[in-house]
């Protein structure tokens, strides 16, 4: 694993694009503070700009940088992630008009590692072309996807994975909405 590790870091450092397992899906990464790199993940996706991508931290700390708060409820029984107003500390295209992104605390051991060795949040999005069905596992992953990444992490392709994570948004005055 560490390998991988490496390998998937040298990627980011250098603003390329990675494909890789996480705790829900095999997604598209970069660093969520590359504006390039994140164009080029909507570019291999042939999705829009508007659509927002997730980003993905390893742990508290880093949540609390980027939102500048930590949510009163568990976040880390099952993969979460939540639409926080007013995030900072990534891409201006990763918000949405109102300051808002989503961002979730990555229960993966090979993307805590990653993310934490990277010290800052990572882009996390379905390795799929917009509008298509979402792989569950890599042998579903279009090759057109895999042709057009810089890294593919060599760990856990054979599992097949199923899990979308909770979405939920916190409203400006608090209050919590379950999306998906």
């Amino acid at each position: 694993m560490q390998t991988e590790i490496s390998n998937a870091l040298d990627t980011l450092k250098a603003g390329g694009i990675i494909l890789y397992p996480t705790d829900t899906i095999w997604g598209l990464g970069c660093d969520a503070t590359n504006s390039d790199a994140i164009a080029k993940i909507y570019a291999i996706k042939r999705r829009e700009d508007s659509k927002a991508l997730i980003s993905l931290v390893a742990d508290e700390k880093q949540l609390k940088n980027s939102t500048g708060n930590i949510p009163n409820f568990d976040i880390n029984s099952k993969p979460t992630t939540v639409i926080y107003p007013n995030a900072k500390g990534i891409s201006n295209k990763l918000l949405a008009t109102n300051g808002s992104a989503a961002i979730r605390i990555v229960q993966d051991d090979f993307c805590q590692q990653l993310i934490q060795l990277f010290g800052k949040a990572i882009v996390s999005t379905s390795a799929n072309i917009s509008g298509n069905i979402s792989p569950k596992q890599f042998s579903e992953i279009s090759e057109e996807i895999k042709n057009n990444v810089d890294y593919i992490v060599n760990l856990r392709q054979n599992e097949l994975m199923t899990t979308p994570s909770t979405i939920l948004l916190i409203n400006e005055d608090g209050s919590i909405k379950k999306i998906r």
